[in-house]
C-alpha cells in the first residue's frame, strides 16, 4: 500500500490520516527478532567516524555469531590500503551496522541496527572461526576466501522496526 492509498498526505506534509495510515506506524522489533532479520540478509551498511567524528559508510558482507558480527577485507579492488573502516576503528571502536528491507508497499519495510564495538582480528588463529563463517554464508568466498583482516562487532544494542505487514 503506498502512502496516498493509506490515507497519508503528500510527502513532506507530517500529516497521517485514517486507520490504515496508523498500520504503517509498525512496530518496535524484540532483540531476538531484529537479530534473526539482521542476520537473514545478505549485505548491511557498515557506519564507521574517524578519531575526529567524520562518518563512514561501507556495504559489506557478514556474519552472525550469537552477538558478534564478522566481516572480513576480501579480494576485491579496494582504494587503498589500508582501509577507511579498518583507520576507523584503529581511532573510533564504536561502529553500527544497518540491515534493512524496502518496498513500495511502505507496510512491509523493516529496519534493524546493531551498534556495537569493533576490533581488528589480524592473527591466523583468532580470524580462522569468523572467515571460517563467512565462507559457509557466501559461495563466492568459497572460491575466493577472504584473506582478512576481520573486523568483529561486539553488539551491545539491537534496535529495529517493522512495518504493520512485514512478517
Amino acid at each position: 500500500m503506498s502512502l496516498p492509498e493509506a490515507g497519508v498526505a503528500g510527502f513532506g506534509s507530517g500529516r497521517a490520516r485514517g486507520v490504515q495510515a496508523r498500520n504503517i506506524l509498525g512496530v518496535r522489533l524484540a532483540e531476538d527478532e531484529a537479530r534473526a532479520r539482521f542476520a537473514a540478509v545478505p549485505v548491511v551498511r557498515l557506519g564507521t567516524a574517524d578519531g575526529q567524528g567524520r562518518p563512514h559508510v561501507v556495504v559489506v558482507t557478514f556474519a552472525v555469531d550469537g552477538d558478534v558480527v564478522y566481516t572480513a577485507v576480501d579480494q576485491k579492488p579496494k582504494s587503498g590500503r589500508p582501509l577507511k573502516r579498518l583507520r576507523n576503528v584503529g581511532e573510533n571502536p564504536v561502529v553500527t551496522m544497518l540491515a534493512d528491507h524496502y518496498s513500495e508497499d511502505w507496510e512491509t519495510l523493516w529496519w534493524v541496527r546493531a551498534d556495537g564495538r569493533a576490533a581488528i582480528l589480524t592473527g591466523q588463529r583468532e580470524m580462522s572461526a569468523p572467515l571460517r563463517l563467512l565462507t559457509d554464508r557466501y559461495w563466492q568466498y568459497r572460491q575466493a576466501p577472504p584473506t582478512g583482516p576481520v573486523l568483529a562487532v561486539t553488539v551491545e544494542r539491537w534496535t529495529g522496526w517493522s512495518g504493520a505487514r512485514a512478517g
